[in-house]
């Protein structure tokens, strides 16, 4: 990597909102009508602790109350943040970043490095067991402590001086400005656990000050962020409704200003909804159903996992059950990403006849037919559209190999504690880009990832991460990345069924919104309008 200078961005202090931070008198603003902004968010996130979190509705509240060192444009491509600048060395393997003068939690304190050092020692340290702990591992000493075998303390990162942080990293890494602007990266106060919502101290826009568990989150305009939003919006409503078309009456009645999805209706009946747009964009993201390789019928059952991914009509899937622009998914990374070519199944490319042929005689391979057929246990978040999906998934399934599916639909966490305990056979999950890099998929189904849902462990599938995190060379990298994905492919502990499209319902009072890949919209970028 050769060496790179991010011009220092200069910042204006909006002293005149700071002054007033602590008035218990409600500000004035003439030319704007002040609103609690109602932002539809999905099911109940799993926790707002940044070191914890890993829900999408979680990392919506995280990015609106908490900053990291870089940020997201509206393109979802890095940008300043905490660090008003940075500088990279010419090896690829230093980064020093200038925090801004004027970063402060919400309490006046001023956010320093040393609040990054800290809480990327806890983020790292095992015993916090974080779920993105490994994340970290391009950091120098990471990978040692993860494995006990150094002290936290030795994780290359230091405090230079109070605006100055620096990093140390094992080898060039091109997506590492990018993982920056993930949450578990956030610092928290002082680097320790976050206090109780309602005596939080966060550094983002907003401040989180309530959570009515299966309700809502509320969070309050942080008078000392550094660049504050639009005077219009005061407060920001999270409001968690798992069922798309429950949201969608909300949205009609009132009770919301955006939603986190579409309900599985006519577009065209969608776009008439009166005073909103629909934003429908590509996403790096996709909605896959995992296996519990750790019991029977699917560990060590290769051929037949790889059955019933073959007889998954993924076209009629998203042409008749979503409906609203997502398309079929027949590798692990979705395309479209930095410099990639996602790999495809090895029979992605047969008609729906031969693959369903070559289904069954896998099928009974595994010791099973139409008269001792498989039973299996499909489990997936509460909500009609992942209902919808799994019973027309179970109905291929029946219709092309006999299979019989007991379906359980249940609570978003209670079904990721579900998945942590081992109690599933197949389980619906997702997995949506932290970054722009192949890696942020990649990295997810490494063995011993926090995340990787269907613990899956291939050597071969870790030798090829290992080869592609080792080399400097782009080409070999991403050939690495390619192996490794075919290898995961040929293993079959996923099956991938569509890519994501970015798609909500924005009243045509907010401003400003905008879609990328990411499916990152700051609310400290939106304008209520009446």
């Amino acid at each position: 990597m050769t060496a790179r200078w991010v011009r220092r961005v200069a910042v204006i202090a909006w002293v005149f909102l700071m002054a007033g931070c602590h008035s218990s008198e409600t500000p004035t603003h003439p030319s704007h009508e002040l609103h609690a902004l109602k932002r539809g968010n999905g099911p109940e996130p799993d926790s707002l602790d940044p070191q914890f979190a890993r829900t999408d509705s979680a990392a919506q509240i995280i990015r609106d109350c908490y900053e990291g060192l870089v940020s997201l444009d509206s393109q979802a491509r890095p940008a300043p943040g905490v660090a008003a600048s940075w500088d990279i060395s010419a090896d690829g393997l230093v980064y020093t970043f200038h925090l801004r003068t004027d970063a402060r939690w919400s309490n006046g304190e001023a956010v320093s490095a040393q609040d990054f050092v800290t809480s990327w020692q806890r983020l790292i340290n095992p015993s916090t067991g974080a779920p993105y702990a490994q994340a970290l591992q391009p950091v120098s000493g990471a990978a040692e402590i993860l494995a006990g075998q150094r002290p936290v303390g030795s994780l290359g990162v230091e405090a230079i001086d109070p605006q100055t942080f620096r990093v140390h990293v094992v080898r060039p890494i091109a997506y590492f400005l990018g993982l920056l602007a993930h949450w578990s990266t956030y610092p928290t106060y002082h680097g320790l656990a976050p206090a109780r919502v309602g005596e939080v101290v966060s550094n983002g826009a907003y401040v989180p000050t309530a959570w009515i568990v299966g309700s809502e989150v509320t969070a309050q305009r942080n008078a000392y962020y550094w660049r504050q939003p639009a005077p219009s919006i005061e407060q920001v409503r999270y409001l968690h409704i798992a069922d798309a078309n429950d949201e969608y009456a909300r949205f009609r009645a009132g009770g919301l200003d955006t939603t986190y999805t579409l309900p599985l209706q006519p577009l065209t009946h969608l776009e008439s909804t009166p005073d909103a747009t629909v934003h429908r964009a590509p996403q790096w993201g996709l909605y896959y159903y995992g296996f519990n390789l750790d019991k029977a019928p699917f560990k060590d059952a290769q051929g037949l996992r790889q059955a019933l991914a073959m007889t998954v009509d993924r076209e009629r899937l998203v042409a008749s059950v979503t409906g609203l622009g997502e398309v079929p998914a027949y590798t692990w990374v979705p395309p479209g990403m930095a410099a990639y070519e996602a790999q495809r199944f090895a029979w992605a490319s047969l008609s729906l006849t031969d693959r369903r042929a070559r289904a069954r005689a896998l099928y009974e391979q595994a010791g099973y037919s139409l008269t001792h057929p498989l039973k299996i246990e499909l489990r997936f978040p509460s909500g009609s559209t992942h209902e919808r999906i799994a019973l027309a998934i179970a109905a291929m399934w029946k219709e092309a190999l006999g299979v019989e599916v007991i379906l359980g639909g249940e609570e978003f966490k209670s079904l990721l504690q579900r998945i942590a305990r081992g109690d599933t056979m197949v389980f619906r999950a997702s997995w949506i880009a932290d970054y722009n890099d192949p890696w942020t998929f990649a990295e997810v189904m490494s063995s011993g990832f926090g995340i990787n849902l269907p613990k899956y462990h291939s050597a071969a599938y870790d030798t090829f991460l290992k080869t592609a995190a080792g080399t400097v060379s782009p080409l070999e990298r991403i050939a690495a990345l390619q192996a490794a994905e075919k290898q995961l492919l040929a293993d079959a502990p996923i099956i991938p069924l569509y890519y994501y499209v970015n798609k909500h319902l924005v009243s045509n009072h907010v401003r400003g919104w905008y879609d990328n890949g990411m499916n990152v919209t700051y609310t400290r970028d939106l304008e209520w309008q009446p």
